[in-house]
This record gives structure tokens, sequence and C-alpha cells, in this order.
């Protein structure tokens, strides 16, 4: 059954679906203008209060610069800004949290699963190296690891997405695994045994549900 929005919600993405068109049908960069509150009223049937608002909330998130006395611009993207901005309003529920991490780890295992077929040797020995080089640094051994992996896969769009999903978790908890578990990626990739990647995160997860 699908949920029904509230007025507000409904007045937010309007304007949010209202500036997207603006900016595509103008080609807008940033530190462009765009619509005044009284335009975009005018155009969306909303109250200026409910825009005010709405646009307040896109200012929060780093996706316009409000000038007062100036108008509205659109501001320079900036995604580890609005995860830690997201991390610090929206992920405090236990649950949330829990599946933050889990959409993060279900990637981390699909990209190793999609690259199986492109590491060779050579690779494996660039990951030993990550895995040596950051040996008192484990989030910047996940990072390398991963983000190495990812990118013999040849989806950006699937890279991206691990990116934010990396900096969502790291705002909420611990973001990179025990060092014997790269290891052990390494080493199933060495036997060329596919199936042992998913047997290594339901056993990880086990042991983490057990603690």
């Amino acid at each position: 059954m699908a949920v029904s929005m509230s007025p507000k919600q409904k007045v937010y993405q309007d304007v949010l679906n209202e500036i997207r068109k603006f900016i595509e049908k103008h080609n807008l960069q940033s530190g462009d203008k765009l619509p005044s509150e009284r335009d975009l009223s005018e155009k969306l049937g909303a109250s200026r209060s409910s825009i005010r608002e709405a646009l307040r909330s896109m200012e929060l998130l780093g996706l316009i610069e409000v000038r007062h006395g100036e108008g509205t611009y659109l501001s320079t993207y900036r995604p580890f800004h609005t995860v830690e901005l997201l991390a610090s309003f929206i992920l405090l529920e236990s649950n949330t949290k829990k599946d933050i991490l889990f959409v993060k780890q279900s990637l981390e295992k699909e990209g190793l699963k999609l690259a199986f077929n492109d590491i060779e040797q050579n690779n494996l020995e660039d990951l030993k190296s990550i895995i040596h080089s950051y040996e008192d640094n484990p989030i910047k051994c996940h990072i390398a690891f991963f983000e190495y992996v990812f990118n013999r896969t040849n989806n950006l769009f699937l890279i991206k997405i691990w990116g934010l999903m990396q900096e969502f978790s790291r705002q909420i908890s611990e973001s990179f695994y025990e060092r014997s578990f790269y290891s052990k990626l390494v080493h199933i990739y060495e036997a060329r045994d596919f199936q042992a990647i998913e047997g290594l995160f339901v056993n990880y997860h086990n042991s983490k549900q057990s603690i």
C-alpha cells in the first residue's frame, strides 16, 4: 500500500522538483541564481512560508545558498558535507544505523563478486600491499582496499553509491572489518573460490550478532 505524503512533504517535494526543472531547463551551474520565493510560490500555488521552509531545509543540506537581499543561488554540491548533516539529524535510531551498515556491507559483498573475474595475480599483490601499508590505520585500509576492488568492476554508479554509504557509516559506527577479513578476501581470490565470498560475509554477520 502506498504511503501518502503530508501537505508539508508534498510542498517540499514540489519545490525540489520545480528547482530541478529550472536548473535543467536553464543549464545552471554553481553560483547561478534560482527563482525567488515569490516566483516559486506563484508557480506551485503554495504559501510563501511553505516555500521559505523548504528552501531553508535545502540550504541546511548545502544544496543552495541564500544571500539576504540578493536571492537564492545554486551551491557547489558537497555530498560528504550533506552526509555529515544527515547523519547528525537522521541516523540516530539504532535500526537506521543497522540498515545503513547492512546496505554498505551488501554493496561491498556484491562489488567483490563483480570484480572476481577481473582480479589477477598482480591485482592480488596490490591488495596485499594495501593491507600492509595501512596496518595501523583500519579506516584507510578499508577505503583503499574496496576502492581498488570497486574500480575493477568498471561500474561508476556502484562506486559512487558505495562512497556515499561509506561516508554515512563513518558518521555512525566503525566502517571497517578486522584486519584478518581483508587477508581472507585475498586468499579467496587466490583460491578462485567464488562461493566463499558469500560465506565469509555470512560468518562475519553471525559473529557480530553473537557478541
